[in-house]
């Protein structure tokens, strides 16, 4: 495989790779270490490439397995997770306030989520993979999949809630 195919491959979906890295790391500058780590493992197998059937779907879980290595390490240390993809150019600077605060108090709730939760939310509703996809990545049944969504979901939504209505009767 040349190098240009292999760009071809694997350029669309490096980005999903970033974000999943960054959503199970500690920091930026982790999530690209470990972005690049999984890069340079698709190039070494670059000839391997070519015989899987979703290579984007390899790679992510890759990554994941990557990243919960790297979390049992020694050298790991508090995990952060700070979701900063998300922009509203039209809205007042109240509504920007709002919106802010509630991805904030969203990321702490998803921090006290059980890993296998965690990744599944990530997947689900920030990279928008299907069921199907995600079943293969985490070696899991879809089924089972969907429970975890809807349980994370579900404790994400009470705290939310709670968090929100705090102090109002």
């Amino acid at each position: 495989m040349k190098q240009a195919d292999f760009v071809k491959i694997v350029m669309p979906f490096k980005d999903k790779v970033f974000r999943l890295a960054k959503r199970l790391l500690i920091s930026r500058e982790e999530a690209e270490d470990a972005t690049q780590e999984i890069l340079l493992k698709l190039w070494k197998n670059n000839k391997k490439i070519e015989d899987y059937k979703n290579v984007e779907a390899f790679s992510m879980t890759m990554t994941k397995n990557f990243c919960l290595d790297r979390l049992k390490s020694k050298q790991a240390q508090n995990l952060k997770i700070v979701h900063s993809n998300y922009t509203d150019g039209n809205t007042s600077l109240q509504k920007q306030v709002e919106a802010k605060d509630s991805v904030d108090w969203v990321s702490k709730i998803m921090e006290d989520l059980p890993e296998q939760q965690k990744i599944i939310v990530q997947l689900r509703d920030i990279e928008e993979y299907d069921f199907a996809e995600i079943a293969k990545m985490l070696d899991m049944n879809e089924t089972a999949i969907r429970v975890n969504l809807s349980r994370a979901r579900k404790i994400i939504r009470e705290k939310l809630t709670n968090t929100h209505q705090y102090g109002i009767k």
